[in-house]
């Protein structure tokens, strides 16, 4: 599913330049399970956002369920990101003043056609992740656990066939992360969802497909072409 060739990106020019990645050079095959693993500033982040398609100005190849990101056009791009992908991110990204329901149900305001009884769908990715007595619930008076829970049931509302979590666990503590992790393991599994996670905990994950290790913005570990 996910195919990378020589994949760089650079920041700036001339003596300035910085090299996020280089020559990055994997293949993550449908309904994997891959983690990425790296210290601060090795490009975890930036290999997400680029298979993300929200970052288009890296040199190489980059493809995701047979298309070049960077050949797709600004509306195509937008369609992949709401269609094809689930993000997750660190900090959970709720909206405070919206219940549970209604974060889910956030994406349908940017899908292109009208979206057919949004909260209905938001209320079955809700029981989905275990929360499907929270729906009216606003993130206040949830958890931490919990609100990663809302944040994951949003990922899934669109059906995406690849979900990209970076540092899903960071803002959790142990035993709640490892409760976190089975959720993400068990939509791998029985949803048959392709998930690449982002992490510095890699040593919780127990049922990992593919490996990918960066160091300094190169690939030292992991699925090589």
């Amino acid at each position: 599913m996910i195919r990378l060739r020589n994949l760089s990106r650079v920041y700036g020019q001339g003596p300035s330049a910085t090299a996020a990645l280089r020559d990055i050079c994997l293949e993550i095959p449908e309904g994997a399970f891959a983690t990425v693993v790296g210290t601060s500033g090795s490009g975890k982040t930036t290999l997400l956002n680029i298979l993300g398609g929200l970052d288009s100005g890296y040199l190489g190849e980059a493809q995701v369920a047979g298309r070049e990101l960077r050949a797709l056009t600004d509306r195509e791009r937008s369609a992949y990101r709401n269609e094809t992908v689930g993000f997750v991110f660190q900090h959970f990204a709720l909206l405070e003043h919206l219940t549970a329901l209604q974060n889910v149900a956030l994406p349908a305001f940017f899908a292109n056609a009208r979206e057919p009884a949004p909260e209905r769908r938001a209320a079955e990715v809700l029981a989905r992740v275990g929360l499907g007595e929270r729906l009216h619930s606003y993130p206040g008076q949830l958890s931490g656990g919990q609100k990663q829970r809302v944040a994951i049931a949003r990922a899934l509302y669109r059906r995406p066939r690849l979900i990209l979590a970076d540092e899903p666990t960071g803002n959790l503590d142990t035993a709640t992360g490892a409760q976190i992790i089975s959720l993400f393991e068990e939509l791998n599994r029985e949803d048959q969802i392709t998930v690449v996670v982002v992490t510095h905990e890699d040593f919780l994950f127990k049922n990992v497909t593919c490996k990918v290790r960066l160091e300094d913005g190169r690939q030292v570990e992991g699925a090589p072409c």
